[in-house]
């Protein structure tokens, strides 16, 4: 099999503008939310709604594509996503703080849906290759960190309503999003591999699954946590929700740009170590959190966070293909990313409450626990490798 190129530079397109949607709807939903809700610890609530959504989307969309075929499942959730940006409208014209939630539910599904292109990417690519075509694809989402938090920030007052004219223009991005969908060539699934192979919990024990796993979730909910309190710290540091939006376009950059180099330094170190010092870069956020609350330190430590996510979301989506076979990868795709999204649930529904009692600093050391957790596990499967070796 020969690596499309021409499929992963739309891929990698769709995946620039599934971040406009998602860096945008993070940079003003704990904001949007705060000024809705009577009860400001619910602030964080409407992130929580999206990842809801996304989480129980992840494996019944899933599922559905190993039917149906990519293509024609991508576009579907672009246009789920318009509906959701009409129901966001709604909820600000009236006021409503459940409707808005009820709203990031559904856009939550879209993002669901448009996180599988990175998984797309490996299904185009020579086996050799998918660590570089998962990369590069995620790398597409550099132009969405610019492009989310800026288009929303120069529509927020639009209309009178703020932010109305911020979720009519990510509608409009989704409409793009559904033509560059549409010349996509993902090959079809084959019978044989929409049904079969070993159950679930037979793949789940291998010690790569595991690791794979908790490096993307614990890794996503440790970056979740961190990214949704950022506009609400800021503002509680009196900072304008403009620096808000500009230190989320750098860590989207910093989440997506990395994709450009990471698939090689896997290739080159393997993907343990390079997990490994993802997880030492969001180590490396938490010492800057901790050290001021200027703009130039939640810039910094929002690039590191992004960085540090980066390695350990890719490293884990590279060890995950690893584990499953053609007939067995739509299971473990859907398992993998409900997992992702159930962590980020947690992480979202605690972010707005703990940094509004506990504050940053705390919600800040919070995440100490769970990197040493993800390194030990990194520990163990490079330990379980090296063991046959040694003997």
């Amino acid at each position: 099999m020969q690596t499309s190129y021409r499929n992963i530079l739309l891929l990698a397109c769709c995946q620039a503008l599934l971040l406009t949607n998602g860096a945008g709807l993070i940079s003003m939903s704990a904001l949007v939310g705060y000024g809705l809700v009577e009860t400001k610890t619910l602030a964080s609530l409407p992130a929580t709604t999206y990842v809801i959504g996304s989480a129980l989307a992840t494996v019944p969309a899933s599922l559905w594509m190993a039917k149906v075929g990519r293509r024609r499942g991508f576009m579907a959730g672009a246009l789920v996503n318009v509906v959701g940006c009409a129901i966001a409208v709604a909820a600000l014209f009236t006021k409503s703080f459940v409707l808005f939630c009820a709203a990031t539910a559904v856009i939550g599904v879209y993002n669901a849906i448009g996180l599988q292109y990175r998984f797309a990417a490996a299904e185009v690519a020579a086996p050799a290759d998918r660590a570089r075509a998962i990369s590069l694809v995620l790398a597409g989402g550099v132009a969405g960190g610019f492009l989310g938090p800026g288009l929303v920030s120069l529509a927020k007052d639009w209309l009178a309503t703020p932010f109305l004219g911020s979720f009519i223009l990510l509608a409009a991005v989704a409409f793009v999003a559904l033509g560059v969908q549409s010349l996509l060539h993902v090959p079809r699934p084959h019978a044989h591999e929409q049904h079969g192979g070993r159950p679930l919990a037979t793949i789940a024990r291998q010690p790569a699954f595991v690791v794979a796993v908790l490096s993307a979730a614990l890794g996503y909910g440790v970056m979740n946590l961190l990214m949704v309190a950022t506009p609400l710290a800021m503002s509680f540091c009196q900072h304008p929700f403009a620096a808000a939006a500009f230190v989320i376009q750098w860590h989207v950059v910093g989440m997506y740009a990395p994709g450009f180099v990471t698939g090689d330094l896997i290739k080159r170190f393997g993907v343990l170590p390079v997990i490994l010092l993802g997880v030492l870069l969001v180590a490396g956020c938490v010492v800057t959190a901790l050290a001021g609350n200027t703009i130039a330190h939640f810039t910094f430590a929002l690039v590191l966070l992004g960085i540090g996510w980066n390695f350990m979301y890719t490293g884990g989506t590279t060890l995950l293909t690893e584990t499953y076979e053609p007939a067995e990868k739509a299971k473990v795709q859907g398992f993998n990313d409900f997992v992702v999204f159930a962590t980020m649930g947690v992480s979202s529904l605690s972010s707005g409450a703990l940094v509004s009692s506990a504050g940053w600093e705390r919600m800040n050391l919070g995440a100490v626990p769970v990197l040493v957790a993800i390194a030990a596990a990194v520990g163990w499967l490079a330990w379980r490798r090296r063991a046959p070796h040694a003997a």
